[in-house]
């Protein structure tokens, strides 16, 4: 069992940045694939980055490549999302998982069947 919280959601402006933090408690944090995920009101929600257990390797959607990196640090339980050149496309709930499943490439975890785990989510908000 994993809990997941999300923290560091805000007002930023475009082109600015922000650093998604998501701590974890329980057991195993370390073994898990991660990921994040974003959802807007009546929309389904959306991937956005995943990260292997040992962070051999990651993967992104291809609206946040080259801005948004993943990463994270097994000594503290703690995923990050750090988001820079930020739009107000970007504007969403954003929420943090974490999967047990294994498949050999972070591409697999695009989808949500793919993830145990889910935090509660944390507010970003992009003004242009």
């Amino acid at each position: 069992q994993v809990q997941l919280v999300e923290s560091g959601g805000g007002l930023v402006q475009a082109g600015g940045s922000l650093r998604l933090s998501c701590a974890a408690s329980g057991r195993s944090f370390s073994s898990y694939t991660m990921g994040w995920f974003r959802q807007n009101p009546g929309k389904e929600r959306e991937f956005v980055a995943s990260i292997k257990w040992n962070r051999s390797s990651t993967y992104y959607a291809d609206s946040v490549k080259g801005r948004f990196t993943i990463s994270r640090d097994n000594a503290k339980n703690t995923l990050y999302l750090q988001m820079n050149s930020l739009k107000p496309e970007d504007t969403a709930v954003y929420y943090c998982a974490a999967s047990s499943m294994y498949y050999s490439g972070t591409y697999q975890y695009t989808a949500e069947s793919r993830y145990n785990y889910w935090g509660q989510g944390t507010q970003v908000t992009v003004s242009s």
